[in-house]
């Protein structure tokens, strides 16, 4: 059966002399395994469609399951910009394999397609990649059924004003509760008022924040916790991250 599908490509491998299999995150269709043969060559018509990061429209062949067939394409954003720096590079690997490596294959929908598709976007134009991935983190907390709670007590639903995060219990702890978890952390006002907005807001309506060094730093202390607690993944694409990070390249 022939398919045609919009896709972001999330995962492209080497397969053979001159193939290359790629995953393509899709809106209706979920993730989807094509082999693209012939890409790796430069001369190739497909070779463009199957670079990482890259959105467009992919028609492929399919039969009885498995991987389809990438006949041809159309490409409707290139995000060549995210391939041609390191550092950017790096935080779009993040939120594609993070996507790929949290969801099975049927649980990707429309949902997924456009939180991934804004994420990619933001980074493109600008924004603090940091922050975007934040954010992005959240929206995968919450569609894996693990999302933080952080307006509200995780253990009674108090709203009151603390400010006491437990990564292990899933978001914030009232002061009544705070013994459930002897190891919950303070945050500071601005990262708790930032999380709290993060917890509502969809990927696509983010615009140009301005984040205090030390509330990001806060930030990603507080969200790697959450990651590693909830999800326990162990991603390359965050390893490399961490290395950029930390030697400043």
């Amino acid at each position: 059966m022939l398919y045609r599908v919009e896709g972001i490509v999330i995962r492209s491998m080497d397969y053979g002399e001159g193939n290359k299999i790629v995953t393509l995150c899709t809106e209706n269709n979920g993730k989807i395994g094509v082999i693209a043969r012939g890409a790796k060559k430069v001369k190739s018509r497909l070779a463009a469609m199957v670079q990482p990061f890259t959105y467009g429209e992919y028609v492929f062949f399919r039969q009885n399951g498995g991987l389809g067939t990438l006949n041809q394409g159309e490409i409707i954003e290139s995000h060549f910009s995210l391939r041609e720096d390191l550092f950017l590079a790096a935080y779009a690997s993040y939120a594609c394999e993070l996507l790929d490596r949290t969801l099975q294959d049927e649980e990707v929908g429309r949902f997924w397609f456009t939180q991934l598709k804004a994420c990619l976007d933001a980074l493109s134009t600008g924004k603090d990649p940091q922050i975007v991935l934040h954010l992005y983190e959240i929206k995968v907390l919450q569609a894996a059924g693990y999302g933080p709670s952080f307006s509200a007590c995780v253990n009674c639903g108090a709203e009151d004003d603390s400010t006491f995060m437990s990564p292990r219990l899933g978001g914030k702890l009232c002061r009544r509760c705070r013994h459930h978890d002897p190891a919950a952390r303070e945050i500071t006002a601005g990262t708790y008022k930032l999380l709290t907005l993060f917890e509502r807001m969809d990927m696509r309506r983010l615009g140009n924040i301005s984040v205090k060094d030390s509330t990001r730093q806060e930030m990603k202390e507080l969200m790697r916790s959450f990651m590693d607690i909830q999800l326990g993944l162990k991603l390359k694409s965050l390893q490399v991250l961490d290395q950029l990070n930390k030697y400043n390249i």
